[in-house]
């Protein structure tokens, strides 16, 4: 049987952007924090990089502005990056306050060790050797388990937002071990659920990657933005048993170079910068490549560095290589781009408020302004803990307000069956998942998007017949809103007659002088700008 609970906040998703949010909230209140699996299964554990933060004497918040700016191509809103930066050195404070263990120089009675990324002009990415995510990950996880008020639910899907009149009033969530379908209500509700990398067929995401938060703010009436914006990550291992393994952008921000099969160097060919420019550069640079001599893959070398210093900086990926017979300090590692990261996402304030009272998204779920047309290395953990506080704030400083009570209906499947046809959904998910690799990938044309969409629109038929008369699944759920974020991101790459950051077409290869952003209105279709 369906069950119902009563909260003051449910959090949906548990990585940096829920967990901190959790934690910052007052005691008082009644959290509820639900993840599809265990907690740690989120993008932030895996992220191995690390949190970008203006920690260095020689450094200045000007500058990480400068170069977020630089890097999001004009499309980034300085007040949001001027928000994310100034309150950057509070939030790392913040972790190290709750047990988080930065690696620091060599003398440990010294100040943290930071490294430097692309598209980075200084050394400001403070990190946990190249696990940050799961430092960051485990210390907070243990923190939400000590808190009395924040009640955790695992194996928890949610299915769709409850709102009535321009309200959200909370979630209905599959329970996966009952297979029944419960109903969270709350005062407030946060989106966290990460972003939509998924939709491609080579990603360095987890598998909870499906744009749930987006597809579930969407139909709930909530615009989107910037969707066109999907960052590929250059390096990810490319081995028939490293599914997903990504290699760290600190191994080129410590000198790693990228090789042609032949061993030779290309970079300098695309960017002045070579492998420490940004990352969309260096996708396409890859990309390009690889097409050309009808390569698999290219290399990145870090070889030359000592094998102390490889072990030190980077003992994750040293340890996965090895494990598949590559020697990372004799050896260079075969890498291919894979789709990374969402840019784009529901539209939010300083506060990470939606369109809808009471409802909040944070981290890749939300677009806040803060990365443009890409998103510079390492801001992505800092935005999470800025707008998870940001959040955290605003709704303890409206809890007087008037909460109207109201009477909803538990979950309805008294007229679904079981479904013997569960072919559907792993076809169907497949073919997503491969023209969106194909036809809306690192390098577009209309031709290839207006294919796509057709392909996207006659999808979302069959599977919203299959939801209709079916009990849900976690693949069915997750394949609808990948197929909902597939138009999404189809949608707005169409709309954007430019070549820009992320989204480069042939068809349109130059920028336009003025940079707007990408809004799509749940209302209609076509995009506005």
């Amino acid at each position: 049987m369906s069950t119902v609970l009563q909260h003051d906040v449910l959090i949906i998703g548990s990585g940096a952007a829920g967990l901190s949010l959790a934690l910052h909230l007052d005691p008082s209140l009644q959290v509820a924090l639900i993840c599809k699996g265990e907690l740690n299964q989120g993008a932030t554990y895996y992220a191995q990089g690390g949190i970008a933060a203006v920690l260095d004497e020689e450094d200045s918040c000007a500058a990480h502005i400068a170069d977020t700016l630089t890097a999001g191509a004009d499309l980034c809103h300085e007040d949001a990056v001027a928000f994310t930066v100034n309150n950057s050195n509070d939030l790392v404070n913040w972790l190290v306050e709750q047990g988080v263990q930065f690696t620091r120089n060599t003398d440990p009675s010294q100040s943290f060790h930071l490294t430097k990324e692309g598209g980075h002009s200084h050394r400001r990415i403070i990190h946990a050797a190249d696990a940050t995510g799961r430092a960051v990950s485990e210390t907070l996880i243990q923190r939400a388990i000590e808190a009395d008020n924040i009640h955790i639910y695992e194996q928890r899907v949610a299915i769709d937002l409850i709102t009535r009149q321009g309200q959200c009033h909370g979630a209905y969530v599959l329970d996966r071990n009952t297979g029944h379908v419960d109903l969270f209500q709350a005062k407030y509700v946060a989106l966290s659920t990460g972003g939509a990398s998924k939709a491609y067929l080579y990603t360095s995401n987890p598998d909870g990657a499906s744009g749930d938060g987006i597809a579930m703010a969407w139909r709930a009436g909530c615009r989107v933005a910037n969707m066109e914006f999907n960052q590929f990550h250059p390096t990810c291992l490319y081995h028939p048993e490293a599914k997903s393994f990504l290699i760290t952008e600190a191994i080129r921000g410590e000198g790693g170079r990228l090789l042609l099969p032949n061993g030779e160097r290309f970079m300098h060919r695309f960017d002045k910068r070579g492998e420490l420019a940004p990352r969309d550069i260096v996708a396409r640079a890859i990309d390009h490549e690889m097409k050309r001599l009808g390569s698999d893959c290219v290399y990145l070398d870090i070889s030359h560095r000592s094998p102390d210093f490889i072990l030190h900086h980077f003992p994750t990926v040293k340890a996965r290589c090895l494990e598949l017979g590559i020697d990372i300090t004799r050896d260079p590692m075969p890498v291919v781009p894979a789709a990374h990261y969402t840019c784009g996402g529901v539209m939010v304030d300083q506060h990470s408020s939606t369109d809808i009272a009471s409802l909040y998204a944070i981290g890749e779920t939300s677009f806040t302004g803060l990365h443009g047309a890409n998103r510079m290395a390492s801001n992505s953990l800092l935005e999470c803990l800025v707008y998870g506080r940001s959040a955290a704030q605003h709704m303890m400083a409206n809890l007087d307000q008037d909460f109207p009570k109201l009477q909803i209906n538990p979950w309805d499947e008294s007229q679904v069956t079981d479904s013997d046809e569960d072919v559907v959904i792993s076809h169907n998910w497949d073919e997503l998942r491969r023209f969106m690799w194909d036809y809306v990938g690192i390098v577009r044309t209309n031709k290839r998007l207006q294919r796509a969409l057709r392909r996207a629109e006659l999808l979302q038929q069959e599977i919203n017949e299959y939801y209709s008369n079916y009990k849900v699944s976690n693949d069915l759920l997750e394949l609808r809103n990948l197929a909902t974020v597939a138009e999404l991101i189809i949608r707005s790459a169409l709309s954007r007659k430019e070549s820009r950051g992320l989204h480069y077409t042939l068809d349109y290869p130059n920028a336009l002088a003025e940079a707007e952003d990408t809004i799509l209105y749940p209302s209609k279709k076509e995009p506005l700008q």
